[in-house]
């Protein structure tokens, strides 16, 4: 069977560019994660990094009694910011964590979940969890030989803790909306949390 990741990797190129920083982590019992990191375009001064790894094996449900080790959705992150001073490159590590958890916790992580890191996602960041939104937009799918689902790239939006209390008890939709309605620039680092009452 083919390797995954180099494919993965094609198509995170072909739809963000190429790629100027790549980073490693291995967790204990964990297979090896890299985050990626596209500048973007020039004068876009849009910031991408994207996940590579948690989708060399498919998520599992946790209520699941067997792992099957072909079958079952496959995903990678993607987290878009316009960095503007901040230090949004401090956030390789806790994006690795987070493309980890299925591995880790047994999560599948989906749109409309909340990953919650308990930290600032970089130094001084107001943001310590993110909302996973709809895939297809940024990057397609990608889809693999039967029988391995396709490969989809979520993408990540951060939330203040104000917002990720909101949308426990609203839903994922609500909060969306919301951000909608305000106009709220989900790509700046230093965003106040959108008006939740």
């Amino acid at each position: 069977m083919a390797d995954v990741l180099p494919l993965v990797e094609a198509r995170l190129r072909g739809a963000l560019g190429e790629i100027d920083a790549r980073a490693a982590v291995t967790f204990l019992g964990t297979d090896r994660i890299e985050v990626l990191r596209f500048p973007g375009r020039p004068g876009e001064g849009i910031v991408r990094y994207a996940t590579l790894g948690m989708s060399a094996t498919p998520m599992t449900d946790p209520t699941a009694a067997l792992a099957d080790p072909v079958k079952g959705p496959r995903a990678e992150l993607v987290l878009s910011v316009r960095p503007r001073g901040a230090d949004t490159d401090k956030v390789l590590r806790p994006l690795a964590v987070l493309a980890a958890s299925p591995q880790v916790e047994g999560l599948v992580v989906a749109p409309g979940a909340s990953l919650d890191l308990g930290e600032p996602l970089w130094p001084g960041a107001p943001f310590t969890s993110v909302l996973v939104a709809e895939p297809g937009g940024l990057v397609e799918d990608l889809v693999l030989d039967a029988p391995l689902d396709p490969v989809s790239f979520l993408p990540l939006l951060p939330m203040t803790p104000n917002e990720a209390a909101w949308k426990r008890v609203h839903g994922a939709a609500a909060l969306q909306e919301r951000w909608l309605t305000h106009g709220t620039d989900l790509r700046d680092p230093g965003r106040a949390s959108v008006p939740l009452d």
